[in-house]
């Protein structure tokens, strides 16, 4: 009998989904695990994502401090000319390939600076990453999924200079690009090679960018690095600062303005959190999609300033505000956080909960502008009852501050890397820069609830899938019968993560066909699930998909979509 402390019976919660999930919330008393798997990561970790069937993380960070803790090896060579006045080389590498499960190094070579850029997965699972400091500022670099691939770099590409922008992955698999330090508009990513000549100005980005006043002209930003979720109705949700908007990429207007979220700034340097809640897709084409979104933690509009100029630092934001983006006349909802926390990383986890590591509780991003780690995470349970949706798990033992990442894992955990708070690698500071790797075991992978973890039979199961047509998951089970109305199946998108933000990152809740059942030993269920409708849901790529059964999600395989 599996030990459960707490049934909390879930309350509808209009736009995360039409009905009312039909399980149970079940809340054990564990509180998930923490290990060390690396004590050098070669680069610290400002910049990552997992690449598909490599089954890698790759992480870089910049090429502007010519330092890391893994030298360029000599099939990589020559080194960068990292100043061609004086002719000084860089022989150190600045970006890897990190094997989660052996915690082995693969090194790769950039040549044009990563400092704070943005990237994404395309249709064949390679990376498309843009923007930096510097003479990595207008670059488009790409990055193929093979063990041998390197970097391809196009230093031109981009008609602005993205530093701190946002990357975002359209309905046909294409990308665009918004914000940077002063660039207030946004431009397509052009095809490998070519080059852009004129971005879109977008004036909520302008509008957004705050100073400390007149007199001083102290910027502050809290616009960089704006959150964008692609709707299921195909406009964009671009948030910036405290303020929203809808916008319609076929006509490029503005068609809704959303009400202030209140409490202060959300973005970088303010360095808050989001996402989009899991979409809920039910069977039948006719039926509307409701898209939430999830915007939590921050800092005070004048936190940087404080920080930078006196080393003041003004306690963290400890609300979040929900708000129905395809619902007419919706308004932000509040809640209350556990904590306080700025330069956080959340995640979607595959049963649908979200998951917040990370960051501080007071201050704001950039150089030693925060202090009071916050080591412990948060979960928050889209579907609880208002007031209980928070609980806060066993902390870490390690402070992941400014440039931390946060990658989920194809077995369900969660990968945790970086923390710089230098300009520059110091080891011996009070928060050095930080190499360790860890994994966190969310609290679903309790040992008293392994027996309900199914077991997807990959080799018997489609991979390969179409929009809108049936398809087969196979899965090895402890129980002889799975009940309908208890199993989701679920697809990730892998998140680009840098800086608190979480780029592209969505989870798709499929529509059930059915459920069929083979009491044969072992037990095998063939459950048959609707692909996504189009790429306005689900952009055409590869996913993680899970099956989840009384919330407990089992490890996911790769499944691709187009």
């Amino acid at each position: 009998m599996y030990k459960i402390i707490c049934f909390l019976s879930l309350l509808f919660i209009s736009g995360y989904a039409d009905k009312p999930d039909p399980l149970p919330l079940r809340l054990t008393d564990y509180n998930g695990n923490w290990e060390l798997i690396s004590e050098n990561s070669g680069v610290s970790a400002m910049h990552a994502i997992l690449l598909p069937k490599l089954n890698k993380v790759l992480m870089y960070d910049a090429t502007v401090w010519r330092t890391s803790k893994i030298p360029l090896p000599p099939e990589k060579m020559p080194c960068r000319i990292a100043n061609e006045e004086t002719g000084e080389l860089d022989c150190w590498c600045h970006s890897v390939l990190f094997d989660y499960e052996t915690a082995k190094l693969t090194a790769l070579k950039i040549e044009h600076d990563t400092w704070c850029s943005s990237g994404g997965l395309t249709v064949d699972r390679n990376l498309v990453s843009t923007g930096g400091n510097g003479k990595g500022a207008n670059t488009v670099r790409y990055l193929s999924t093979c063990e041998k691939c390197d970097w391809r770099e196009y230093p031109s590409s981009l008609a602005d200079p993205r530093w701190y922008s946002t990357q975002v992955t359209l309905p046909d698999g294409g990308f665009i690009v918004f914000g940077g330090r002063g660039a207030f508009s946004y431009e397509y990513i052009p095809i490998e090679g070519q080059t852009n000549k004129n971005p879109t100005f977008l004036p909520l980005l302008q509008q957004t960018s705050d100073q400390f006043n007149a007199q001083t002209q102290f910027n502050i930003e809290n616009n960089l690095y704006p959150f964008v979720h692609l709707s299921p109705n195909g406009n964009l949700f671009i948030f910036s600062n405290n303020r929203s908007i809808l916008l319609d990429l076929k006509t490029n207007q503005v068609v809704r303005e959303f009400p202030v979220l209140p409490g202060g700034s959300r973005n970088y340097p303010a360095s808050g959190m989001s996402v989009l809640l899991p979409l809920r897709l039910k069977l039948g084409t006719l039926k509307k999609i409701n898209a939430e979104v999830l915007v939590c933690g921050g800092a005070p509009w004048d936190s940087f300033y404080y920080a930078e100029t006196q080393k003041k630092f003004l306690p963290a934001l400890q609300d979040c505000g929900r708000i129905q983006i395809t619902k007419p006349n919706s308004v932000w909802r509040i809640e209350k956080m556990p904590s306080p926390r700025v330069m956080g990383d959340m995640m979607i986890l595959p049963n649908g909960d979200v998951i917040m590591f990370n960051g501080a509780k007071t201050g704001t991003s950039a150089w030693n502008d925060a202090e009071d780690p916050n080591f412990a995470p948060v979960l928050y349970m889209p579907k609880g009852p208002k007031g209980q949706r928070f609980k806060e798990l066993a902390p870490s033992p390690i402070p992941r501050m400014y440039h931390s990442s946060a990658v989920m894992l194809p077995d369900g955990k969660v990968l945790i890397a970086g923390s710089n708070t230098h300009d520059g690698y110091d080891y011996n500071a009070k928060y050095p820069t930080e190499l360790r790797v860890e994994k966190f075991s969310p609290p679903y992978l309790d040992p008293l609830v392994a027996g309900l973890r199914q077991q997807i039979l990959v080799e018997f199961s489609d991979k390969e899938m179409s929009y809108d047509q049936q398809f087969s998951v196979k899965v090895s089970s402890n129980e002889p019968k799975l009940n309908i109305d208890e199993v989701k199946v679920t697809m990730y998108a892998p998140a680009f993560t840098t800086h608190g933000i979480s780029m592209n990152q969505r989870l798709l809740i499929l529509g059930l066909v059915d459920v069929v059942s083979n009491l044969s030993t072992p037990i095998v269920h063939n459950i048959i699930a609707r692909a996504p409708r189009s790429g306005e849901i689900a952009p055409p790529g590869y996913y993680l998909l899970s099956v989840v059964y009384k919330r407990v999600p089992s490890a996911s395989m790769w499944v691709h979509i187009k």
